[in-house]
């Protein structure tokens, strides 16, 4: 049995999308899922299961619908897949000497590998701030905001729409909170 890592895009975000983390907690164990966890309100559940990620991804966006009422971009990962996108971070080193601040780091999460073609279209054609910094790998945008995320225009729809990939954004905290409630074995 694997852990995994489930990850709703745009849930309980301005009162749209309401979901309580009770009911989530109960359709997944519903689902069949054990050891379930939620971890706050933004569509974040840790659980163990046999099925493979896309099995699942399928399974939880279908019940999202059939319970709640509407369509949830849904990206599950294993554990091992989050820690290996933690420990790629192209700013690790950086935020470990302070040159960079914890709290305005972000991953973009992907659900499929973007195409190069529109990685090297982003790169080019993207204007930014001297102070917003990205790095786009197969599963991943690394995005440090040194302005705040709610100022830029690099956003999780920005990234997802030039990516053409399904995407989720979560910040440095929140990764390493899902890391360490993730040890379940």
């Amino acid at each position: 049995m694997k852990t995994y890592i489930a990850l709703l895009r745009g849930i309980n975000v301005s009162g749209q999308k309401k979901i309580i983390m009770t009911d989530l907690k109960t359709m997944f164990e519903e689902l069949g899922c054990i050891s379930v966890r939620t971890y706050i309100q933004s569509g974040n559940v840790i659980f163990r299961d046999e099925k493979d990620t896309e099995t699942l991804t399928n399974m939880i966006k279908k019940e999202i619908l059939t319970q709640f009422g509407f369509d949830v971009p849904v990206l599950v990962l294993t554990r091992e897949a989050l820690t290996s996108i933690y420990k790629n971070n192209p700013f690790l080193k950086r935020l470990k000497t302070k040159e960079i601040e914890e709290k305005k780091m972000y991953f973009t999460l992907l659900s499929k590998t973007p195409d190069v073609k529109n990685i090297e279209d982003l790169k080019e054609t993207t204007s930014r701030s001297e102070n917003e910094e990205f790095v786009i790998t197969q599963d991943a945008v690394y995005f440090y905001a040194a302005n705040g995320y709610g100022r830029t225009k690099l956003s999780n729809n920005f990234f997802e729409k030039k990516l053409k990939s399904t995407a989720t954004t979560r910040n440095l905290k929140t990764i390493n909170k899902l890391l360490e409630l993730s040890k379940l074995d």
